[in-house]
């Protein structure tokens, strides 16, 4: 210690500021590193939560003592007690589910209980179990369901109920098809809902799957993608998986059209009904004669007599009522039908070795490609009529580039480490070992001292003169302590006297070099004084 604070004394100021500065650094790092290191491996616990579940959660981890970071609306735990802490967590009901159900209706009594309050809880409960059923699909992550009961009003007839539903997908996109799927969900749970009658709404206020929307070209889409996985399946049959590309285009029908027809046959016809209808008449005209006033007078005898005439007069009427053959034809042509066909297959060659022994590429056959469109023809109901097309082609493929490396157990997984504590270890340890040379080295060297002038030129020690005294006094003389010259340099010729004395040796150097005997004495009472 005393021989580091005597070289730290003599370094000049600029060293000392350097070495106080490095040492700053070193203590700021090493105390950065260790926090950084120290502090455990955080993994997530929970996101997502509303802000009343979070905070339950938070306050069961306050109370166990683990520690915990929020960052945003998700929990992160240390990832060595994060399975244990979901489990215990969940044996307590947390996070809590908001949504209630059907556990609504267990909080009803007999007494107090209107028919309102009932039926208010009941729907309730009601959408609450349909909300738990829609949120456990892994593709959505929340939901909301409202039903409109219209049964309540019991003036308006015909009444149907109606229902929306809000979700939120894990992906930001629901596909149509689900939400056609969550439509029929909700529809079939609620009695007398229509599944038009059902909306489907995401995070983003857009309607999903309405039918509007879901008409001609969903239709299209969901009819080509069946036809090509049949395809692909049937053609990598042949070819082996990976050797076929096929893609199949459908054009659907747009409009709609319904079309009402009624045949009549004149010669089909059959008698329902005879009506006969007959009528007789008799009818007698007396003979004339002449006018008198006998003929006037009540009882006067008429004027002459004579022949009279009579007539009688049948007629027969007949209807019969015949009923016509007819036909009536109604057709209803939706929209979606298949208006024309488009297939294109793409097929893989072979590597065959020729004549040389190099392996080259070779299409296949005219017959084979003939055989795998006759398939593709019938497996898609191919219709000349109709305008369909199929090509197939047989092309040689580019091989592709695995994308990434394969995804394999290292060493360190295996004996179950954490590798990023070793990491933070391994840094904290190259940074304290730097720091540590760049603060005791400045410390711990010291310049040179500079080679002292001699007496005569003033210059610095050349290896032919004496010396330059250093004020160590050589130990293991007979009783005696004096400088041991033989042991660094030669003396020159006319200084050096083997038999003289040492003792007249140091005076003759002491009368010779006055001033650096005085800087010896002098550093060795220094000495002295700060030992003292």
């Amino acid at each position: 210690m005393e021989q580091l604070q005597n070289v730290f004394a003599s370094t000049d100021l600029r060293r000392k500021i350097i070495a106080g500065l490095a040492a700053a650094a070193m203590f700021a790092a090493i105390l950065a590193m260790t926090n950084l290191a120290s502090k455990p491996s955080m993994t997530l616990l929970y996101s997502g939560l509303e802000t009343s579940q979070a905070g339950e959660v938070v306050q069961a981890l306050e109370s166990r003592g683990v520690a915990y970071d929020v960052r945003g609306g998700s929990i992160f735990v240390e990832a060595a007690q994060r399975d244990a802490l979901r489990m215990t967590l969940a044996s307590e009901g947390l996070p809590t589910n908001n949504t209630k159900g059907y556990e609504l209706l267990d909080t009803l009594n007999g007494f107090g209980t209107t028919a309102q309050m009932f039926d208010a809880a009941y729907w309730r409960a009601k959408e609450g179990e349909l909300a738990r059923t829609i949120a456990a699909s892994p593709l959505i992550s929340t939901a909301r369901v409202h039903i409109a009961n219209s049964s309540r009003n019991p003036f308006q007839k015909n009444a149907e109920p109606t229902a929306s539903v809000s979700v939120t997908a894990v992906d930001g996109a629901l596909p149509s098809k689900h939400a056609k799927a969550l439509r029929y969900l909700v529809a079939s749970a609620v009695a007398g809902l229509p599944a038009e009658n059902v909306a489907i709404i995401d995070d983003k206020g857009g309607l999903i799957g309405s039918g509007d929307e879901a008409t001609t070209s969903e239709a299209g889409q969901d009819k080509a993608e069946a036809l090509r996985a049949k395809v692909q399946n049937l053609i990598e049959a042949r070819v082996g998986y990976g050797n076929a590309v096929v893609e199949v285009s459908v054009e659907t029908v747009t409009e709609t059209e319904s079309i009402r027809e009624t045949l009549i046959d004149p010669e089909s016809r059959v008698a329902i009904s005879t009506e006969t209808e007959e009528r007789s008449g008799n009818s007698t005209e007396a003979a004339g004669g002449d006018v008198t006033v006998a003929s006037n007078l009540p009882n006067g005898a008429a004027g002459g007599g004579g022949d009279g005439n009579s007539s009688q007069n049948t007629e027969t009427r007949e209807r019969v009522n015949y009923e016509v053959s007819e036909t009536l034809r109604e057709v209803v042509r939706a929209a979606g039908a298949v208006k024309r066909l488009s297939v294109a297959v793409l097929v893989n060659g072979t590597e065959v070795t020729n004549a040389e022994g190099q392996t080259v590429f070779e299409p296949r056959s005219a017959e084979e490609l003939a055989d795998l469109k006759e398939l593709v023809s019938s497996a898609v109901g191919y219709s000349e009529a109709r305008g369909d097309v199929i090509t197939l082609k047989s092309l040689q493929f580019q091989p592709l580039d695995s994308v990434g490396t394969a995804a394999t157990s290292s060493f360190m997984s295996n004996m179950g480490l954490d590798v990023m504590s070793l990491i933070q270890m391994a840094v904290l340890a190259l940074v304290a070992l730097v720091l540590g040379l760049f603060v005791l080295r400045p410390l711990m060297t010291k310049p040179a001292p500079a080679a002292l002038p001699t007496p005569a030129t003033g210059l610095p020690y050349d290896g032919r003169s004496p010396e330059p005294l250093t004020g160590e006094i050589a130990e293991g003389s007979e009783g005696t302590s004096a400088v041991d010259y033989n042991s660094r340099n030669a003396l020159s010729d006319q200084d050096s006297r083997t038999e003289e004395d040492p003792v007249e040796r140091l005076r003759n150097l002491i009368s010779e070099r006055q001033d650096e005997t005085v800087q010896i004495l002098r550093n060795w009472l220094e000495n002295k004084e700060e030992k003292v």
